[in-house]
């Protein structure tokens, strides 16, 4: 093979500088289209595959903390110890925290930038931390130096940490305020019957270094969301003996805070597929439903391998539960908490049997859910997320409480599972939930409520704004009346694409499914996830990745014309948009029958125009492009012939 390889080119090369060779003109192509566009060569942290490296690394974070509510001066009293663990290859002089309640203050970073006119993450601005009593140890070398800039921390150590597994311990003192309004994270709301505390960004938490960028340090803002690594948490938290305090993980001392009544019903909870009060709307002020009916009381919960906890907590819950199947014959339970004011059988009162059905679906279709508890509280917050634990909008019901309640669920798989930098990426945990939001949504009562993802072309209007952005652009500088299309809607689109038209259901299943489980409690980048899809679906895909995650093209395929050709037909088509896309058509004959044809996305490699040969003895009477309309396609009077026409 070499000598012929060797030979061939001598005449290549020979043709090159002969006077008598004809001219031949080069002819352009779309090969730029196709190019890889980022480096998502592997590494040893990082394969090629997908996968993590043979040297792939991430942190440990363990917390014991201990906290007091205080419901009269709305504040929160405590100690923090985290241990933390360095598998790092570096030893570390200092590590960060965040101190996200130090958003709250006049001063601070996210507070000067918003605009005048407030947005969703307006803030209070009489908060922030008062810090006491640390100390950071590395083995017997203890040292109180520390440094804060507005949400950060700098903790510095005597002695480094050693790499590859060695830990250190950082304890402090905390206390803050808790805001009334907390950027819709977080607050309190006052009702009839107590106030709500929704505790959120709760506690002092250690960033995350990585083989990517080191220290991930970005400040807290408004809209960019949390990055965390993973560890045991085991919390206390005291609060006035009237309050119901549910929370992020499994209670484990149920005897020093509930009734034996409440107790009782909580085990009915956990073998009953339908709702069962634990307390009743009518019960709502009985106090001997608690284990005591004055002072305080300290629940004590715990959770493993998660990344952040929440809770909350209100003399003014209602609380009901049931139990969660799971695949491998597991239980959970969820359970919802909410005041009489969200009561109702179109609302909250449907909460659990939502939290439920959510959380199975989710558990059976693509990776089991790993905590024990799965709660919905009502607060004064449109919907947030943490691990086992919602805070959803009061006043929301029906479809609108299905929606949003599914929602914050299933960002137990994003980025709660798969951990993704939602500070940096809210498309790898906002796009990819809402996708696997319309499936649950089509799935729940055989779709008692209405799933609109696959409606791409009613969003055209905003794929041809001169205002829209990339989804690749960071939440916190991205246009605010652009966040839903850029880190929901258009990621989710990307996903539904590449399921119902690009790769079919079951390659795409096999990909996205081992992408879940081979990045579950581990951090994945964009190119993980590409690298990821690429192999197991067995398609290069970078063509599409480049143009719709990292551009503002758009789609545009069109029919240019039908004509016979030798007893069959040539059909031409052409790719007016950005976007080189496969192409899907529903052939029509004469005689009432059809078929479907697909083309690979190849033929646009060579050019914008491709004449396809359609063979066939019957006679054809109309040709339609994407006949399930899937693309969001932004011309789409060009996708039929002889007659543009467009079928819901």
């Amino acid at each position: 093979m070499r000598y012929l390889s060797r030979a061939l080119l001598g005449l290549a090369v020979a043709g090159m500088f002969s006077t008598g060779a004809k001219a031949q003109e080069v002819v352009g192509n779309n090969q730029g289209d196709f190019n890889e566009f980022m480096d998502r060569s592997g590494n040893m942290y990082r394969a090629a595959s997908g996968r993590p490296g043979p040297e792939y690394w991430q942190n440990e974070t363990d917390y014991d903390i201990d906290v007091t509510l205080n419901d009269e001066d709305h504040t929160i009293q405590g100690k923090i110890t985290l241990t933390y663990t360095n598998n790092s290859p570096h030893e570390l002089d200092f590590i960060w925290m965040h101190l996200e309640q130090n958003r709250f203050t006049e001063d601070s970073r996210g507070t000067l930038t918003t605009p005048i006119q407030g947005n969703r993450y307006n803030g209070d601005i009489d908060g922030g931390y008062t810090i006491s009593n640390l100390e950071a140890k590395v083995k017997r070398s203890s040292s109180s130096d520390y440094l804060i800039n507005d949400t950060r921390m700098q903790v510095f150590f005597e002695d480094p940490i050693p790499a590859n597994g060695g830990k250190a311990t950082v304890s402090m003192n905390f206390e803050y305020k808790i805001p009334v309004d907390g950027m819709d994270r977080m607050g309190r709301l006052d009702v009839e019957d107590g106030t709500i505390y929704a505790l959120a960004q709760w506690f002092p938490k250690a960033a995350v270094y990585d083989d990517v960028e080191g220290w991930n340090i970005e400040p807290y803002l408004g809209a960019g969301e949390f990055y965390l690594d993973y560890g045991d948490y085991d919390f206390k938290v005291t609060a006035p003996a009237s309050h119901i305090v549910v929370a992020s993980g499994e209670l484990q001392n149920p005897r020093q805070v509930l009734s034996s009544t409440v107790r009782d019903r909580m085990d009915r909870a956990k073998e009953s597929d339908s709702t069962v009060y634990l307390i009743k709307p009518d019960e709502v002020n009985d106090m001997s439903l608690r284990a005591k009916q004055e002072g305080t009381l300290t629940w004590h919960f715990k959770m493993e391998n998660t990344r952040d906890v929440a809770f909350g907590s209100s003399k003014a819950f209602i609380w009901d539960a049931a139990k969660i199947d799971l695949p491998s014959g597991k239980k959970a339970m969820a359970q919802s908490a909410y005041p009489k004011e969200s009561d109702g059988q179109g609302a909250w009162s449907r909460s659990t049997e939502y939290s439920k059905a959510s959380v199975e679906h989710y558990s059976e279709k693509w990776f089991e859910y790993p905590y024990p508890v799965a709660v919905n509280v009502a607060a004064d917050i449109g919907g947030m997320e943490y691990p086992g634990l919602n805070f959803c909008g009061w006043k929301s019901e029906g479809a609108s409480l299905w929606g949003v309640t599914d929602h914050e669920f299933g960002h137990n798989w994003f980025p709660m599972i798969v951990g993704t930098n939602e500070r940096r990426y809210a498309w790898m945990d906002e796009g990819f939930n809402t996708f696997i939001n319309y499936y649950s949504t089509l799935d729940f009562n055989d779709g008692e409520y209405p799933a609109r993802l696959n409606k791409t072309r009613n969003m055209t209007g905003w794929f041809t704004s001169e205002q829209r952005e990339g989804i690749d652009t960071y939440p916190d500088v991205s246009n605010l009346r652009n966040l839903g299309m850029i880190a929901y809607y258009k990621p989710a689109i990307g996903l539904l694409l590449l399921r119902e038209y690009i790769l079919g259901e079951e390659r795409f299943d096999n990909a996205f499914k081992s992408y879940i489980e081979t990045w579950a409690y581990k951090h994945p980048q964009p190119a993980d996830f590409f690298n990821h899809m690429e192999n197991v679906s067995g398609e290069n895909l970078s063509w599409f990745f480049k143009k719709w995650f990292y551009g503002t093209g758009n789609i545009d395929l069109g029919l240019d014309g039908v004509r016979q050709y030798e007893g069959n037909y040539i059909i031409s088509l052409t790719n007016k948009g950005e976007i080189p896309m496969p192409v899907k058509m529903e052939i029509t004959y004469e005689d009432g029958s059809s078929e479907n044809v697909t083309l690979p996305v190849e033929i646009w490699q060579r050019g914008d125009s491709w004449n396809y040969l359609h063979r066939t003895d019957k006679s054809i009477e109309n040709v339609e492009l994407d006949p399930n309309k899937i693309l969001p396609d932004v011309s789409s009077g060009n996708d039929a012939w002889p007659n543009s026409f467009y079928k819901d």
